[in-house]
């Protein structure tokens, strides 16, 4: 009687086990499962974010390199760009000036482009401005304002690994446009350029189709007139 009795608890038993060990399989695979999804996640690239340390300035006051880096680095600019698939590498602005004409800008770069948003606190207007910008220059109105198209160049800057003086010259060709700050074009511009890595010219298309998303989106714009 004892040996029958044993039987059914023994089989009762090794059900259980290969229960168990389904069981344990299945936790196993989904554990697999959720470590290599979070593993692909974390290898994707993330695009880059502007720099925490730029604090923007209040409203009503001239753009800052954080301001104009926050209007820039939009979630929708590659596909502005056409190129869709790509994710910014870098993100950047900063507060610069040339003598005592403050001219703060931001930069976003990508595989394929890179383009900048700045701005220029001169007083000059921007119409008339095409005739200073070469022969491919251009009057372009923008969102109701003066503008102008045109051709310009990147600066090319190498460093030796002697230690010497670095070397600098022309780079990629790129376009840009310039914007007047208020409709009536009283003084200074916001500028976006536009350069490609392979060098070839950039679409004046995307250039314009990045300017007028983004422009518009600058603190106080639609208010200035």
């Amino acid at each position: 009687m004892a040996e029958e009795n044993d039987a059914p608890m023994k089989s009762a038993s090794a059900w259980g086990q290969a229960l168990a060990a389904v069981v344990l399989v299945g936790a196993l695979s989904g554990g697999f499962w959720v470590l290599a999804k979070t593993s692909a996640a974390e290898s994707e690239p993330k695009p880059a974010t502007c720099s925490d340390g730029e604090t923007p300035a209040p409203k009503g006051k001239r753009l800052t390199g954080a301001r104009l880096c926050e209007a820039l680095n939009r979630p929708d600019l590659a596909a502005l760009l056409g190129t869709p698939t790509e994710t910014a590498k870098t993100a950047s602005g900063s507060d610069s000036s040339i003598g005592k004409i403050a001219t703060p800008q931001a930069q976003v770069e990508f595989e394929t482009y890179t383009v900048t948003l700045s701005a220029t606190y001169d007083g000059l207007p921007v119409a008339g401005s095409e005739g200073l910008l070469g022969s491919y220059a251009r009057p372009q109105k923008v969102l109701g304002r003066p503008g102008v198209l045109y051709s310009t160049r990147t600066i090319s800057i190498s460093f030796r690994l002697d230690g010497g003086d670095a070397d600098s010259g022309p780079g990629v060709p790129a376009r840009a446009l310039s914007v007047a700050q208020d409709p009536k074009d009283r003084g200074g511009s916001v500028d976006v350029t536009l350069w490609r890595a392979d060098g070839a010219v950039p679409d004046d298309a995307v250039l314009l189709r990045v300017a007028e998303r983004v422009l518009q989106t600058l603190p106080g714009w639609t208010s200035r007139g």
